[in-house]
């Protein structure tokens, strides 16, 4: 498999692909509603709604955290999660930017 030649593209496509590919895994979607339609949210919580275990949530959190799409504060033993609403927009910018400039001549 080849490496992929990051530099030959700009700054705004590797930062979509990267978007993308943190966002193309079901649990971090399904991880985002639930964290999204709560005030405050610890991991266990999340553990318990999606079903996975506890080292697999935390590992999708990181991959969410690697692109600042969440927070987490700690209390004690316990990680509080929220979604990072300034770079939620970010995303949301960047998203619509991207697709409002590609033109719709498909068949």
């Amino acid at each position: 498999m080849g490496i992929t030649k990051t530099q030959i593209f700009n700054l705004e496509q590797n930062e979509l692909a990267v978007i993308f590919k943190v966002l193309s895994n079901p649990a971090r979607i399904a991880i985002l509603q639930y964290i999204s339609q709560q005030d405050s949210c610890i991991c266990n919580d999340i553990v318990d709604e999606i079903g996975l275990a506890q080292p697999t949530i935390s590992q999708h959190l990181k991959e969410l955290k690697s692109i600042d799409l969440i927070k987490g504060e700690v209390e004690g033993k316990k990680v509080c999660y929220c979604i990072n609403l300034p770079k939620w927009t970010e995303i949301q910018t960047l998203l619509n930017i991207f697709f409002n400039t590609t033109k719709n001549n498909c068949c």
